[in-house]
């Protein structure tokens, strides 16, 4: 399904929106006084007689808990509006506010289908934003919502035609008009020359090459006197290798297992298209963990190019070789902060289910209270895990530095723990396995892709000060 949204200054929908606080009700007529004022809650959604028109409170709170009730509003705003097969609505705007935005934020997020491979399909939404002069936030919202589209349409999209080599492509093109924006792709001789073991290891078994691709966007005046770099896991697909995935809830949705890849894609759209005066760097290691003859297998030893040795225990856990390709190359930029996304572990969502994102890091204690704040803002909250010292002892081998699996508990950590052998910088790592793909759909989050890193990512890297 396609969505259009413009401004006008007039509407031409049958279908209308009016958003409102309770300040400004003498604009309805007396019925609609009437039913609103009985109201004592807020975030009540009025419809006229006619189930034509929708008037919406937005409330006057501004408070996190109350923006994310706006966005789910208007998730159930729109679909009224699909169950009328309404293909045209107005939105009359009434302030440029934080309620006003979440609403509309969570309206558009909601109106997103992957219908690709569907014969029939949903008919197209257009909507019009209904104001004398156009909201300060208009562009914005624009942007940021298709760059969630675009990570969502990236993980949607099965591996049979998402292979490595269209992943790398797909990147490409997404930012071939980006202003600013340059992507080198590096193939499998150069990925080889520069001693990326854990990348040649997943990828050996495969038939599609492993690439590495470097995003920069640079524009003529930024903020930041070293370069923010973004890290993506960019497994197109993951059957666990030798150390095969059961079918049922895991090997049948593991084309979400680039999702870190698709959400730092994502995120680097939306900081261009909005013109973020930032510096920033996506690194994204592409391959699939496929099975075959010439698999990487437990016990064997990789040696990383930053000298470290690595026993293989288990070759499910080849996120964390690839993301340690990409750390050690990170260094090359003399980043003031690097921060990497994946769908890393179980463990992370065992411990706190979809709800949230796990993280941890060496950063300040301020860098870390600023993501937390992004996460609250737009509700893609954050929960930090610590990285004590004795955390490594699970990870120690006996015939290398370190392996690739902890014991049994902790296993987001000893996640981390691995990674942090691979920094000599700022660093945070987030493991979006909970909320990345979803069984059910979530309000404005959807079914499976969520997009899930986008709009944190962004809202951290707008507020970023170096």
């Amino acid at each position: 399904m396609q969505l259009s949204i413009q401004h006008k200054q007039q509407a031409s929908s049958k279908y209308q929106i009016f958003l409102f606080n309770k300040t400004c009700l003498d604009s309805f007529n007396l019925e609609i006084q009437e039913q609103i004022s009985k109201s004592e809650e807020p975030f009540i959604t009025y419809l006229s007689p006619n189930q034509k028109t929708c008037y919406v409170d937005l409330g006057e709170k501004s408070d996190s808990l109350s923006l994310e009730k706006m966005r789910k509003i208007g998730f159930d705003v729109l679909k009224q509006i699909k169950d009328k097969k309404t293909t045209l609505v107005s939105i009359h705007l009434t302030k440029d506010s934080k309620q006003e935005f979440a609403f509309l934020e969570g309206f558009i997020l909601s109106a997103y289908s992957f219908e690709k491979y569907k014969s029939e399909k949903t008919p197209n939404i257009e909507i019009e934003l209904i104001s004398s002069t156009q909201p300060t936030y208009f562009e914005e919202l624009k942007n940021t919502t298709s760059a969630v589209f675009s990570t969502r349409d990236l993980v949607n999209e099965p591996q049979s035609t998402l292979n490595s080599t269209a992943f790398k492509n797909e990147i490409a093109r997404l930012f071939e008009n980006q202003n600013n924006v340059s992507c080198t792709v590096l193939d499998k001789k150069q990925i080889e020359a520069l001693h990326m073991s854990g990348l040649l290891a997943v990828n050996a078994a495969s038939d599609h090459p492993p690439y590495f691709v470097i995003c920069e966007y640079k524009p003529q005046t930024f903020n930041n006197s070293k370069p923010v770099v973004l890290v993506g896991k960019g497994v197109v697909y993951d059957t666990g290798g030798l150390s095969i995935k059961p079918t049922q809830n895991s090997m049948d949705i593991m084309k979400c297992d680039m999702a870190g890849a698709a959400a730092v894609i994502g995120a680097l759209l939306a900081v261009t298209s909005n013109q973020l005066p930032l510096h920033v760097i996506t690194l994204i290691p592409i391959t699939d963990n496929w099975i075959g003859s010439k698999s990487f297998a437990p016990g064997d030893v990789l040696k990383m190019a930053n000298g470290k040795t690595v026993e293989v225990m288990d070759t499910d856990a080849e996120g964390r070789l690839i993301l340690a390709d990409a750390l050690i190359y990170a260094q090359k930029f003399n980043p003031e902060l690097v921060i990497d996304l994946a769908t890393l572990t179980g463990s992370a969502v065992r411990a706190i289910g979809q709800e949230g994102i796990v993280y941890m890091g060496n950063t300040s204690k301020t860098t870390k209270e600023t993501l937390e704040q992004s996460g609250n803002n737009c509700y893609e909250r954050l929960v930090e895990f610590p990285l004590w010292e004795e955390y490594f002892e699970q990870i120690k081998s006996s015939i290398a530095d370190i392996k690739n699996l902890g014991g049994p508990t902790a296993g987001a950590i000893t996640a981390g723990k691995f990674l942090e052998q691979f920094i000599d910088y700022n660093w945070l790592h987030l493991d979006i396995a909970g909320p990345a793909f979803i069984s059910t759909t979530d309000s404005y989050r959807g079914k499976e892709a969520t997009g899930v890193g986008v709009r944190l990512l962004y809202d951290f890297l707008k507020g970023y000060n170096s």
